[in-house]
């Protein structure tokens, strides 16, 4: 069976930035594998047309430009946000306001995202609201372990699921 639409994959496999001698940035073995729903719109674009056509057992290895995967470093994403707003009960948490932390945040509009802090302040912090491999090229090499019709509950679940499984990985869309 080949790797198509409403197929379910798992995939053991190695991911690193900016060619296949690169810094190894995840992998995933047979014990830990990526499983997803194939064109459900939770994996990068392109990391599923490389992927297109393959049978369980092939091997797979090929690179994604940053433009394909998750888009150049976006300046716009960076941003100085008043110190006060990390206030809870009047305190801010100076554990959470650490330079790298990743701090969950909404928008607006009640929209989750992710934020890295660059840079702390008196007054501002400086978050950076770009996916981390942002501006990086990536390069897959792995294994298709299994390829099967998705579960009417695995479609269920692709289409109006998120990322909370742990089974997302950094070659997904979340």
């Amino acid at each position: 069976m080949e790797i198509a639409r409403n197929k379910f994959v798992s995939l053991s496999y190695q991911l690193r930035l900016n060619g296949a001698e690169g810094d190894l940035v995840e992998e995933t073995g047979e014990s830990n594998p990526l499983q997803f729903v194939f064109g459900a719109g939770k994996m990068i674009e392109m990391f599923e047309k490389k992927l297109e056509g393959l049978k369980q057992g092939d091997d797979f290895s090929f690179a994604l430009k940053s433009n394909e995967a998750y888009g150049e470093v976006n300046t716009d994403a960076i941003v100085d946000l008043p110190k006060n707003i990390f206030e809870v009960e009047g305190k801010i948490d100076d554990s959470l306001l650490k330079i790298g932390n990743m701090v969950p945040m909404q928008d607006a509009n009640g929209n989750r995202l992710n934020g890295i802090v660059l840079e702390v302040t008196d007054d501002t912090v400086k978050m950076d609201f770009n996916h981390p491999l942002a501006g990086d090229d990536l390069h897959f090499a792995g294994k298709v372990l299994e390829v099967r019709d998705a579960t009417e509950n695995e479609l269920v679940e692709a289409v109006g699921g998120d990322c909370s499984s742990g089974n997302c990985g950094d070659g997904c869309s979340c």
